[in-house]
């Protein structure tokens, strides 16, 4: 975690992948040559399904799955509701289940420190990429100051070609949304509540409702927040 290094021959290395297993190469890779403990990318799709690659220990990675700790990990519960990079110090620690969870992870080997990228798929499909490290909090600051636009890159880079190796998590044929759904989730991604919504637009709350669940339904979406995810993912929406 010294100067700065070349992280091109990284991406280039992506590109020349051609199946899962050259990411599992790529995620050592990327880890010793950025110096830190952990680099990990975690799927966890609408089902509760789970895909992944990471230099975890591999008790930890069994015990993640066996205990379906993504239903309860501070880190994707919190990184879910953002649409920007987040540094493990400004999620919610603060409950006793976060706690333990927490304690349970640092004792498998995970790392003090973490900054995770959230990526928006086809279809609303939501992965986590993380570089995860033990430092204190300056260095820690350092590091992801120096490479963390770097890392987004990469982060989508990753995402990307995990997406072609597997097929069925492949786009469907997107449904188009109104222009006046456009302009109520574009809104709302923006961080309008929905009385500024309605008032900007000029209709009523009600009508916004409509108009919202109208959207939800056309993206298949399991909540609003989900509906503008999936928006932007594919396009519909621009921030």
């Amino acid at each position: 975690m010294g100067r700065k290094v070349n992280l091109n021959p990284i991406l280039e290395d992506l590109d020349a992948t051609r199946a899962l297993e050259d990411l599992e190469r790529v995620t050592v890779k990327l880890r010793d040559t950025l110096e830190i403990d952990h680099i990990v990318y975690h799927w966890v799709d609408s089902a509760g399904d789970q895909y992944g690659c990471a230099t975890y220990p591999q008790a930890w990675q069994e015990r993640y799955l066996e205990k379906n700790y993504h239903r309860i990990d501070p880190v994707i519960l919190g990184c879910f509701q953002r649409f920007h990079p987040v540094d493990w110090k400004r999620l919610d620690w603060s409950g006793k289940v976060a706690k333990a969870f927490l304690q349970d992870a640092l004792e498998h080997g995970v790392g003090n420190q973490g900054y995770s990228i959230p990526i928006r798929g086809p279809n609303g499909q939501f992965a986590l990429f993380t570089v995860n490290h033990v430092c204190d909090d300056a260095v820690w600051s350092e590091f992801t100051e120096t490479y963390g636009r770097d890392l987004i890159l990469i982060a989508h880079y990753f995402n990307r070609k995990a997406l072609e190796f597997e097929s069925s998590r492949q786009p469907e044929q997107p449904r188009n949304l109104s222009p006046r759904e456009v302009d109520a989730m574009t809104l709302l991604a923006l961080g309008y509540s929905r009385a500024q919504v309605a008032h900007s637009l000029s209709i009523s709350e009600h009508t916004l409702r409509v108009y919202i669940e109208s959207a939800r339904f056309k993206l298949g979406a399991l909540n609003t927040t989900h509906a503008i995810a999936t928006a932007m993912s594919r396009g519909l929406i621009v921030v």
